[in-house]
């Protein structure tokens, strides 16, 4: 099996490498597959977006195309960043948008801080089939950023059940529980009961 991820995005990759390590398959970027092109991520959900970005892709190979669409989702801000999470305020600086975030929820606390990570991935087959799995990690906006590891949003998102921020636990801590590592595994599944089916006929 090969699959390429409509992804350039070399964090992305490493955690994708790491969840799907198993699967019996060559599992590569968009820029290692050489595929250049531009997407435009025009949907209102998660997963439109991961459809979109998994189809755009479908003219350049025979490969089964992933894609995924992730972000953060803040209850008190009415789901804000949500599907704008790579674009959100411009694009500015993730430690930037950290601090607004943190900011734009002064004065609440608990619950009232409630938020998640969710992520879709998409795939898309030659034969024109999509099918999609989806992921969440819950938690809420941290008082303060904390942690080095991760990416982007990490070291807001407080865990209260391990006491960390995502950005705080280990790559194995976090793939094990994570948005990605969960819709990733349940991919896996999907891919390999639609290899089993196919293997049948």
């Amino acid at each position: 099996m090969k699959i390429i991820f409509a992804t350039s995005n070399a964090h992305k990759m490493d955690e994708i490498r790491m969840i799907l390590g198993d699967l019996d398959a060559e599992i590569l970027s968009m820029r290692e597959a050489g595929i250049e092109t531009e997407i435009e991520e025009n949907g209102t959900t998660f997963a439109e977006n991961a459809v979109i970005k998994a189809q755009a892709l479908r003219p350049f190979t025979d490969a089964i195309v992933m894609a995924d669409d992730s972000g953060l989702v803040i209850d008190a801000l009415n789901g804000e960043p949500g599907v704008y999470s790579a674009r959100y305020m411009d694009g500015a600086p993730y430690e930037v948008r950290n601090r607004n975030l943190i900011a734009r929820l002064e004065g609440k606390q608990g619950k009232e801080r409630s938020a998640r990570f969710v992520c879709v991935i998409a795939a898309s087959y030659p034969d024109g089939r999509v099918i999609t799995a989806e992921g969440t990690m819950e938690g809420q906006i941290a008082e303060e950023p904390a942690g080095e590891n991760g990416f982007g949003y990490d070291p807001i998102l407080f865990l209260p059940e391990y006491g960390k921020t995502s950005a705080e636990l280990s790559p194995e801590e976090k793939n094990a529980i994570s948005h990605r590592g969960k819709a990733l595994r349940a991919m896996r599944k999907k891919l390999e009961k639609t290899d089993e089916s196919t293997d049948c006929q």
